[in-house]
């Protein structure tokens, strides 16, 4: 007597890669439409509460309302104003980021790759790095002026060794394992070092660019508000002599914006083009 096998259910066989794709891409989807909302919610939510808190507690002279600041960000969008201060700031604080991050990157890989590089540069690196920015501006600008190049080089102070460490603990924090298996399998150290260690590294470094660009914008601002009459921090410093608190918030509000902006779009550069090589956050 034979035995005749029953075909499979239909819903019980395995569901092609192209519906699994399809699936997966329709939840990330609703869990970044929830996100976005809690996300619009939250700031909402903060705007609310500096509505209340400014108009209750205090006088607009001290405390502007948004309704205020954004009145008089819009009158300094139309003379263009606004614009000036945005886009020099922005523009030191990418050159300065850019220089640094190109300079220590490669100097932190060397020095957490060869030992005699780290030896005769870690002196430097541990007492400079404890060294705050703003206390080299007043040399600076005696040495080189106040003209862009003091803030460019500040900027550049302060991002090269933010990166320079992250930089040495990811190569510090590759397995030995990955570097004996490349070399039993004839990687030479200079295979090994592109084809290990900075893979290995890189979500260390553009971690440490990330952090290194918040302390960008911090130290733009103190510099421009000592030695500039341009830029986000000169407009903070300079409307303070007339009691302007609207542009000052406005000011505060622009740094904080551009800095949400730049990280978002360096999360996103981030994600697309590096997320083979670790997590990053």
């Amino acid at each position: 007597m034979s035995v005749v096998e029953k075909p499979p259910r239909v819903d019980a066989l395995p569901s092609p890669p192209s519906v699994i794709a399809q699936r997966r891409r329709a939840r990330l989807r609703a869990m970044l439409g929830s996100e976005y909302l809690l996300y619009a919610a939250s700031i909402a939510g903060m705007i609310v509460l500096w509505h209340v808190v400014s108009t209750t507690f205090f006088k607009p002279q001290f405390f502007p309302s948004p309704a205020v600041v954004f009145t008089a960000a819009v009158e300094m969008l139309r003379s263009r104003e606004l614009f000036e201060h945005i886009g020099i700031s922005l523009q030191r604080i990418l050159t300065g980021f850019v220089l640094g991050s190109a300079f220590a990157a490669p100097m932190g890989l060397l020095m957490g790759s060869i030992r005699k590089v780290r030896v005769i540069f870690d002196p430097y690196t541990q007492f400079f790095r404890f060294v705050p920015s703003i206390a080299w501006l007043t040399p600076v600008v005696l040495w080189f002026g106040i003209g862009e190049v003091s803030k460019v080089l500040i900027i550049i102070y302060t991002t090269t060794f933010i990166v320079l460490i992250n930089t040495m603990v990811g190569v510090a924090n590759i397995p030995p394992n990955k570097l004996r298996a490349a070399a039993s399998l004839g990687a030479t150290p200079v295979k090994a070092f592109f084809h290990v260690t900075l893979p290995a590294t890189l979500p260390f470094i553009l971690t440490g660019m990330r952090l290194a660009m918040g302390n960008s914008f911090a130290t733009v601002v103190a510099a421009e508000m000592i030695a500039a009459d341009t830029g986000l921090g000169y407009l903070i410093f300079n409307s303070r002599l007339w009691m302007a608190t609207d542009k000052i918030f406005i000011g505060i509000v622009c740094l904080g914006a551009l800095g949400l902006i730049t990280d978002r779009f360096f999360r996103y550069l981030i994600v697309r083009f590096a997320h083979q090589y670790g997590p990053i956050e």
